[in-house]
């Protein structure tokens, strides 16, 4: 080959490079646009609430109706500043430096800020999380990746449904396995080993709520948790549901997990439960 046309390839390579990273910021973009769109929303909801019980203690004079107006004023408060905390907390992630990282507290404010969409679409969410070592992250980023696939998980089950999120410590590996489980409409066989491939979606596009249909979200996802050394696992049987599985690196600094991580699959399934035989490989 010519010394010419390996400088074009080599150029061709990095323009495609760039391209990609820049799909990838875009999404992230996209991604904490719908974040800052959904707490902004939720926010409002309450404010709503605590005029509309303010008006009704203007108006009524009677103690009863009075008391009753101040505890709801007072619940929705609460959730007001929790709210404001995890907005904070979201804020206090934005720099691209890796920081010791809680998941726990992490799916907490972020459930915070899905609350009323689960309960919109009349989703159980049960919580089987394990007290589990920090690791390092960039917290808006991983933020950002439960965010999608809860939201991918709320939108498999439609109107009423279960999800699951685990968290364990897999000792062998210095690593944590975040699982998200979902009993929804699963993901057929030939389509399963594509979901990680830019522009590929299984949806025909954005639902009531304006989310989804770009194919972008899972291969951001997957981008996010190799560049913490993590590895993605998914499990899907079609009618009996889907389950992602993180496997994140534990300590002080980010580090890559060891190659085939001994004990990520049955783990996983561990978590996932009776969602396969179809199952795509770690990434």
């Amino acid at each position: 080959m010519a010394a010419g046309q390996q400088t074009e390839i080599d150029s061709m390579r990095n323009e495609i490079q760039l391209l990609r990273q820049r799909i990838d910021q875009m999404q992230r973009s996209t991604a904490l646009g719908e974040l800052v769109g959904t707490t902004t929303h939720e926010f409002n909801n309450v404010l709503m609430t605590i005029i509309n019980y303010a008006k009704m203690g203007i108006r009524h004079r009677d103690d009863a109706t009075r008391d009753k107006a101040l505890d709801k004023i007072l619940i929705a408060s609460q959730r007001a500043a929790k709210i404001t905390n995890s907005v904070l907390a979201m804020a206090r992630n934005r720099s691209n430096n890796f920081e010791p990282t809680d998941l726990k507290s992490l799916i907490d404010e972020t459930m915070i800020l899905l609350e009323r969409e689960m309960n919109r679409y009349r989703i159980a969410v049960e919580m089987q999380l394990d007290d589990v070592p920090e690791v390092p992250a960039i917290g808006n980023q991983l933020q950002q990746v439960l965010m999608n696939l809860l939201i991918n998980a709320r939108q498999a089950m439609g109107e009423g449904g279960r999800l699951i999120i685990s968290l364990k410590h897999l000792v062998n590996v210095d690593s944590v396995a975040l699982g998200i489980r979902d009993f929804g409409t699963g993901i057929p066989q030939d389509k399963l080993r594509k979901i990680f491939e830019p522009y590929f979606s299984t949806k025909d596009g954005p639902d009531e709520s304006g989310r989804g249909g770009t194919g972008l979200g899972l291969s951001t996802c997957r981008n996010i948790i190799e560049t913490h050394g993590g590895k993605i696992r998914v499990e899907s049987t079609v009618g009996k549901g889907t389950c992602f599985t993180l496997l994140l690196p534990i300590g002080s600094k980010p580090k890559s997990v060891i190659s085939n991580a001994p004990g990520f699959a049955a783990v996983s399934r561990s978590l996932c439960g009776r969602t396969s035989p179809t199952t795509s490989p770690a990434v």
